[in-house]
């Protein structure tokens, strides 16, 4: 008997129907002789209402009960999953991300996982039960607040425990048949990737690909679970993701895994840098010190006749406005002269571990973008991936033209999206 994690995203459990549809998935799983534990989200887009709803009652909700509410979604398809596992004739158990262990730091609306303690949890499955988890919770080490990991966390949630109860496998459930080479609703003739590397699928993930969230797939590299990423609206085999191919899996790693694209991040530019030791450093510090996350950076070069330069460099737009304060609270220390914020951007990645080794690669990128007639305005490299920022709205034209270029269209029918959201 194995033990099997599963974790179901918000539009597998978006209705009554989805839930039952669920229920009859993961009371298989338990018939073919697997222990099983579950992770929901909330159903459909009930995360999104519950923050409409904060924001109509106060425009800056305080964090506490900010993550109260927000994990109120989960406890509700929790809930409603296992009543609808014992009316299949099977017993099940629902867990709060507390009650199944998930330990926390104290950040709220996006805390990250210290520890897990599942002890309740291999109880219940022990005793026969199937158990359910609210994903996207935990509960902080100090002050034993209730918290939440973010957007994607009930990913981070499900992998965490598959780790901490020496799971076979982690399950992550969509709305698409597996990872693709790009979006499908984007690219309608990208293919399904068979087996991907956590080293690919990391570079993906954090260069917008949506079916799974980078922190995920870093938590599963590091503890060795392999993720089987799958559609719960089809029956099909789907992607793989670990150190290597799983079974009697024969893949031969492609040169390009995929092209991903972003269009969450903004463009900050602080003009007239002093150019000289420390003022990148206090720029980033002062950024650092308001806990916002930097994606790519670019310093020009400094102008001979005033010995100054530009610095730029991208972030998540919903952290724009702190970070835009930050800086203008540090100006008169850093002596900068202007702040440009431009959120119109978009990132476009291409990934692949083969890039390494094959020239020609970066030119093929540059020409296809050239062809489409994009113009680039940042970019970014490292051993497997090449990054650049672009006009959101030549987005879909430049990940299409790039998809094809590289020769990752699909021959056989376009790509399915069940649900309509990608997670």
């Amino acid at each position: 008997m194995g033990l099997v994690v599963q974790k179901y995203g918000g539009s597998s459990v978006a209705d009554a129907e989805g839930i039952k549809r669920v229920a009859k998935r993961v009371v298989d799983a338990k018939r073919n002789g697997n222990q099983v534990v579950v992770v929901v989200s909330a159903m459909g887009d009930t995360t999104d209402e519950l923050i409409d709803l904060a924001e109509q009652v106060s425009p800056i909700p305080a964090g506490r009960e900010f993550d109260m509410l927000l994990t109120a979604g989960e406890r509700i398809s929790m809930a409603l999953l296992a009543m609808a596992i014992k009316n299949l004739g099977h017993e099940a158990q629902s867990f709060t991300g507390s009650q199944a262990g998930v330990i926390t730091d104290s950040v709220h609306n996006k805390a990250r996982i210290i520890d897990v303690t599942p002890g309740r949890i291999r109880t219940s499955i022990d005793e026969g039960n199937i158990a359910i988890v609210a994903g996207f919770q935990g509960v902080s080490q100090e002050g034993k607040n209730i918290t939440t990991l973010g957007r994607g966390g009930s990913d981070t949630t499900a992998v965490a425990l598959a780790a901490a109860l020496n799971a076979e496998v982690c399950e992550i459930y969509t709305d698409v048949d597996g990872v693709f080479t790009a979006d499908p609703r984007v690219v309608k003739k990208a293919k399904k990737i068979d087996w991907i590397s956590f080293e690919d699928m990391l570079e993906l993930a954090a260069s917008g690909s949506k079916v799974l969230l980078h922190r995920c797939v870093e938590y599963a590299r590091r503890y060795n679970i392999p993720i089987h990423v799958r559609s719960s609206f089809s029956g099909l085999r789907g992607t793989w993701v670990s150190n290597e191919p799983q079974g009697d899996q024969k893949v031969e790693h492609a040169i390009i895994s995929g092209v991903a694209h972003d269009v969450s991040e903004a463009k900050v530019t602080v003009v007239g840098v002093p150019d000289k030791p420390g003022e990148a450093a206090a720029i980033f510090r002062a950024i650092a010190n308001a806990e916002v996350n930097i994606d790519m950076v670019v310093q020009n070069v400094s102008a001979a006749s005033t010995g100054l330069t530009d610095i730029s460099f991208t972030l998540p737009k919903a952290e724009g406005r702190k970070a835009i304060d930050a800086l203008e609270r540090a100006k008169g220390s850093i002596g900068f002269e202007s702040l440009r914020y431009d959120d119109q951007i978009a990132k476009i990645s291409l990934v692949g571990a083969g890039m390494k080794t094959n020239p020609g690669v970066t030119a093929g990128f540059f020409e296809a973008l050239s062809d489409a007639g994009v113009n680039i305005e940042l970019i970014s490299t490292s051993e497997i991936r090449i990054s650049v920022v672009t006009r959101a709205d030549d987005v879909n034209e430049a990940v299409r033209a790039v998809h094809t270029a590289f020769g990752l269209d699909s021959d056989s029918d376009e790509a399915v999206v069940y649900g309509g959201t990608g997670r």
